[in-house]
């Protein structure tokens, strides 16, 4: 077993002992999700989580919300600005951290990084030490930042999410190297709280087998993207709870083009069961993408540890 592979299937000793903060106590001011990269994605999840669970949420790219607040918050209103870097120094999220705190906004960062650069602009620091032999590309911090910020929009995280997501890992990993043999085209679906999933686990793909992939809300690939779909093309589909007929159908339309379709929660040539509300499923099925990602590199012959062009923390001059 590889690094990457053990950063993957350890991660959930960590889990167990990540932080359970309190949840948000106030429900009327706007919270807003700033991330960079993987982090972005989780914060895309965790804002649509936020806002299903009676949160006002946005999500914002730390460099956006670093040089730009203007078009995502009115002027003179105040937020609870949550920032989310892993090492705590990626240099957008920082000076967004820093330019929030400077404005009257609460920030509050998750890290897997005691003591980093993101911490001197937050009020409140929610850390959890991540697997220590975890490379350049996000594994178990990822894990760790959503738990963390699921836990702080009120979301229930225990026992059961863990095993859900160690079994789905698993299967996935079983089934891996049947789906992707001889396949090209990458395509990842979700809607709500997994868009931003979804998204992410077209990145851990393309970081680590250097694959172009793609990713888009369920329904909105009708619409000019499934054009592409073939039998050269796998499809990810992460079945929405209030969407379960919808998603099925478009399953079946790709299976009927010869695209292999994974189906967290539902139908697809390889089905893995995933239950519960969506925001769960998302943290539930981020292993298990993790996991696919690296399975087509080792198809390639590529070492997922330290990509190329990627560096472990962008930071700029």
């Amino acid at each position: 077993m590889n690094a990457t592979e053990r950063g993957i299937f350890e991660q959930f000793e960590f889990w167990a002992n990540a932080p359970n903060p309190a949840p948000f106590s106030d429900s009327t001011a706007i919270h807003v999700f700033v991330g960079c990269g993987t982090s972005f994605y989780i914060a895309q999840a965790l804002a649509a989580a936020a806002n299903a669970d009676g949160v006002q949420s946005i999500a914002v790219t730390g460099g956006e919300w670093w040089h730009r607040p203007h078009y995502y918050l009115a002027a003179g209103q105040t937020a609870h600005v949550i920032v989310l870097s892993r090492s705590g120094e990626s240099t957008e999220t920082v000076r967004a951290a820093e330019v929030s705190q400077k404005a009257g906004h609460h920030v509050t960062a998750l890290t897997c990084a005691e003591d980093s650069s993101i911490t001197r602009f937050a009020d409140t620091v929610l850390y959890a030490p991540t697997h220590p032999i975890e490379g350049i590309v996000m594994t178990a911090s990822a894990s760790l930042m959503l738990l963390m910020g699921m836990r702080l929009a009120g979301i229930t995280i225990g026992a059961a999410e863990i095993a859900a997501a160690e079994a789905a890992l698993e299967a996935v990993d079983t089934a891996a190297n049947s789906l992707l043999e001889g396949r090209s085209h990458f395509v990842f679906l979700g809607t709500g709280p997994l868009a931003g999933i979804a998204q992410e686990g077209g990145l851990k793909l393309q970081e680590m087998s250097l694959s172009y992939t793609q990713s888009y809300p369920t329904a909105d690939y009708r619409h000019g993207p499934i054009t592409l779909a073939d039998e050269r093309s796998v499809a990810v589909i992460l079945y929405s709870p209030e969407g379960q007929a919808d998603d099925a159908a478009l399953a079946k339309d790709l299976i009927s083009k010869g695209v292999r379709v994974l189906g967290f929660g539902g139908p697809g040539t390889v089905e893995i069961a995933v239950g519960g509300e969506a925001a769960a499923r998302g943290l539930v099925c981020l292993p298990a993408l993790q996991i696919l990602g690296e399975r087509e590199a080792q198809l390639k012959g590529l070492d997922s540890i330290s990509p190329r062009g990627l560096s472990k923390v962008v930071v700029l001059g």
